[in-house]
């Protein structure tokens, strides 16, 4: 069996209960990859303090979990960063999709001060907004998405070979989108946009293709992952990082 460590970096990693199915989704994907997991939980506060070298070297994979609110958005951007300048595997669910989106934005795309609009109102680049039919709704309720929605997944992504199907049903429960008027400038930057909406307007998966595995999504893949039946993506996930061990243990 192989042995390797995941780093989950979210604002409460420290509370055990608060990533618990995201945890035992890792642990069912170790399964499916037959690797024993040994998971680190780093606050995304620490990172702001200590710097991801320091906290993250030696990890094969790096997830960043859903949440609210803004503490510790810095240091998860810093984090994504990481992994995406080393070619450690990364893996973002929810808000951790919109902080891979604001990292891209400012470091490869060059938009300075890119952000959601949820945390900066006045962000000259609100990569992550709400959309215009959202605007106008007050109750916080009301302009959530939530429960099981479709999408399509693009040909030949890794998404696409994750789930081994172009159609697929997750579950959300978020109220910030892509913000699409960025999307042309995005992909030409080298993102692709492997999941969307079936009539293509709302940003369900986003992954680097030049990346060994860079892939973040809008949705809870979480929720429907079971012990003997791992959610595919957190599987592919694993299984990036079993690789990248095992490339390094051969180049040793």
């Amino acid at each position: 069996r192989h042995e390797i460590s995941i780093a989950v970096v979210g604002k409460y990693a420290e509370h055990k209960d608060a990533y618990k199915s995201i945890y035992e989704s890792i642990d069912h994907a170790g399964i499916a990859n037959e690797t024993q997991i040994r998971i680190g939980r780093i606050q995304s506060a620490d990172i702001e303090r200590e710097g991801a070298e320091k906290l993250l070297s030696g990890y094969q994979g790096i997830l960043i979990p859903g949440g609210f609110g803004d503490r510790g958005i810095e240091g998860k951007v810093e984090s994504i960063k990481y992994a995406r300048e080393r070619g450690i595997p990364f893996f973002g669910i929810c808000l951790g999709m919109q902080c891979a989106v604001i990292e891209y934005g400012r470091h490869v795309l060059g938009l300075t001060g890119a952000h959601s609009s949820e945390f900066n109102k006045d962000t000259p680049h609100p990569v992550i907004c709400l959309l215009d039919e959202q605007q106008n709704i007050t109750q916080m309720g009301g302009t959530m998405r939530l429960g099981s929605q479709p999408a399509t997944l693009m040909a030949d992504s890794k998404a696409e070979a994750a789930y081994g199907q172009q159609s697929i049903e997750e579950r959300h429960r978020h109220r910030y989108e892509f913000n699409n008027e960025y999307r042309t400038q995005f992909e030409d930057g080298g993102m692709v946009f492997s999941g969307t909406r079936p009539d293509g307007g709302l940003v369900e998966i986003i992954e680097v293709p030049t990346h060994p595995w860079f892939l973040a999504v809008q949705f809870h893949p979480e929720f429907k992952s079971k012990p003997l039946q791992a959610h595919p993506l957190f599987s592919g996930f694993v299984g990036a990082a079993v690789q990248l061990k095992q490339n390094k243990n051969q180049s040793g």
